[in-house]
């Protein structure tokens, strides 16, 4: 397993011989604005650049879009990247949104989808807490993670775009994945409201799964991301995890 911390979301994932681009957003630095609603949304989206030539990231055999959100598939991920190249979404109202980009190889994501060896099962998630979806649940919509399966590959699972909560805990219960990567940048609606993991749901994961080499993504990278690389290293310094959550610089890769 190769994990390549790309931007933001975007990972490529090398696994069980196949080569995943996941969350594709591809935009040169401050191309769109920043979401209204969320903290600091005077800042243009992306706020960094792309580590690689986003002709790099072509060359792969899927793509995964966890959700439709702008900052994990962009105009320029619907834009740029081959129309031919398998796509896989959460729901079919994903998939019909793909399809009108024009892309032809478009496939809907279940509780066990095989692509070449690698079973993908689709997992819950939750964009918020329960009274942030009860306000705004209609703009911040469905989203999912995935579990990774492959005889010769450890079990990784991808949390995607969710908040700590009982669903979570019940996929590590059912799947035990030995590798997780979490997206914890602490984004947060005005109001100082998450809408993904902060600190205290990274700790109450990494107790959860005291066998899982972990992985922070979704950090630094677009305006409403409220935790910085540099706080995060020294939480986990504190709580004595330096060595089992890995918190990658973008570009960066993880092996295992």
């Amino acid at each position: 397993m190769h994990c390549t911390q790309i931007r933001n979301a975007t990972l490529r994932l090398d696994y069980g011989g196949q080569r995943f681009l996941i969350d594709p957003m591809l935009a040169e630095r401050g191309a769109f604005p920043g979401f209204a609603g969320t903290v600091h949304s005077e800042t243009a989206n992306p706020t960094v650049a792309l580590p690689v030539p986003v002709e790099q990231l072509f060359k792969v055999d899927a793509v995964l879009v966890t959700h439709t959100h702008p900052d994990h598939w962009d105009e320029a991920a619907r834009t740029l990247l081959p129309k031919d190249l398998p796509v896989f979404a959460q729901n079919e109202r994903d998939a019909a949104e793909i399809r009108e980009a024009g892309f032809v190889d478009v496939r809907v994501l279940g509780e066990r989808t095989d692509f070449a060896g690698v079973t993908l099962s689709k997992t819950a998630g939750r964009h918020g807490s329960a009274d942030v979806m009860h306000r705004f649940g209609a703009v911040l919509g469905e989203v999912c993670g995935i579990v990774f399966h492959h005889p010769q590959e450890k079990t990784l699972y991808l949390a995607g775009d969710t908040v700590w909560y009982e669903e979570v805990a019940a996929t590590l219960e059912q799947h035990r994945p030995e590798v997780i990567i979490v997206n914890c940048g602490d984004a947060r609606l005005l109001g100082d409201q998450p809408i993904i993991m902060n600190e205290q749901d990274l700790l109450a994961l990494a107790a959860a799964a005291p066998q899982a080499l972990i992985m922070a993504s979704h950090l630094e990278a677009v305006n409403h991301a409220a935790l910085t690389r540099a706080r995060l290293r020294a939480l986990l310094a504190e709580h004595g995890l330096t060595g089992r959550v890995l918190v990658p610089e973008d570009g960066a890769a993880m092996v295992c």
